[in-house]
């Protein structure tokens, strides 16, 4: 059964707290299609009066945030051992290579990896955990997950919206399209993010944009 039609048999009520306990959990480092889940709610919204997109976009916007804000928690307190045990348990989404990629982000971006990380499936599972393993900030942290998650999971719940409720007189079953852009957005920008990376690692310490070109070693004095 398509997500969206196994949506319309359960009460908004239920729809609301799915969506906020489904992308918290996410948030929080565990893989779950969040993005699937908020876009076929908000598509549902807009053809079905009786669930309200406000409290659908406050739902999602409030389980983004404190999902991501306990999974800080939990990193800051579990260290690098515990992405060794994610690792273990998830490792298409916690591999070591996952790992040393978003790592690389953060250490290149630092508050903007949260930011922009709740656009690209891999860094949105990793941000909070991540962000608690690496000792970032508080005030930094939340700020950027307070933003980045207003932006994403609000955004995405009015966008989507709109487009059902300006497609519904002309398609009728059309929730794939919406699928499909998302994942199109998805993809090119965790695409683009990945290709910046590469770069930046292969450039090494000599483009670093705050230290600068590395310094050439002294010649030994005889």
């Amino acid at each position: 059964m398509h997500v969206q039609e196994w949506l319309e048999h359960i009460p908004a009520v239920s729809i609301y707290l799915l969506v906020g306990l489904v992308i918290g959990l996410e948030s929080l480092g565990i893989p779950l299609p969040g993005e699937i889940i908020l876009v076929s709610s908000a598509l549902l919204a807009s053809q079905h009066g009786e669930i309200d997109p406000v409290v659908l976009g406050i739902c999602a916007t409030t389980g983004a945030i404190v999902g991501d804000s306990i999974g800080y928690a939990i990193g800051r307190r579990g260290g690098k051992p515990l992405l060794e045990r994610l690792g273990r348990r998830f490792p298409k989404h916690f591999g070591p290579a996952q790992v040393a990629q978003a790592e690389h982000a953060f250490e290149r971006w630092g508050m903007w990896a949260v930011f922009f990380g709740r656009f690209v499936a891999l860094l949105r599972i990793f941000a909070g955990p991540l962000a608690g393993v690496l000792h970032m900030p508080y005030w930094k942290f939340l700020i950027a997950n307070v933003f980045g998650g207003i932006l994403w999971a609000g955004g995405t719940t009015a966008v989507i919206y709109s487009i059902g409720i300006v497609a519904e007189p002309w398609l009728k079953g059309f929730s794939w399209v919406a699928l499909v852009l998302a994942v199109v957005i998805g993809v090119t920008v965790m695409l683009v993010m990945r290709s910046r990376m590469k770069k930046a690692a292969a450039a090494g310490p000599a483009t670093d944009p705050v230290a600068g070109p590395a310094a050439e070693p002294a010649p030994a004095e005889h």
